[in-house]
């Protein structure tokens, strides 16, 4: 296992904790794992890993390149209440696994 997978798998590994302590008990791990390889190329910045729950702005991007983007959902106010709603979810994580966040914003959105 090269550097890069390892990364991805600790990033895998943290995400199915993070999912799992937020009740997640069946993982579709297909779908985490696209989660977990869309940050291939930013595995080494740690920040790119992590959703900061608390910066509008970074939850406003979270909207616009997750839920628009990649979802195809583009009623703003029905994906930033389906983020706001995880970011509570997850509130007792001060790191937001970034993989796990998008996979709860997605069961959220349907």
């Amino acid at each position: 296992m090269n550097d890069v997978e390892a990364k991805l798998s600790e990033l895998k590994e943290i995400a199915v904790s993070q999912l799992n302590k937020c009740g997640v008990s069946e993982i579709d791990h297909a779908q985490l794992d696209g989660y977990v390889n869309s940050l291939k190329t930013m595995v080494d910045n740690h920040d790119a890993s992590l959703v900061a729950a608390q910066d509008p702005s970074e939850l406003e991007t979270v909207r616009r390149n997750f839920v628009e983007k990649k979802l195809g959902i583009t009623d703003k106010d029905k994906a930033m209440a389906a983020i706001t709603k995880v970011a509570e979810t997850m509130s007792e994580f001060k790191n937001k696994n970034r993989p796990a966040f998008y996979y709860l914003v997605a069961k959220e959105l349907g």
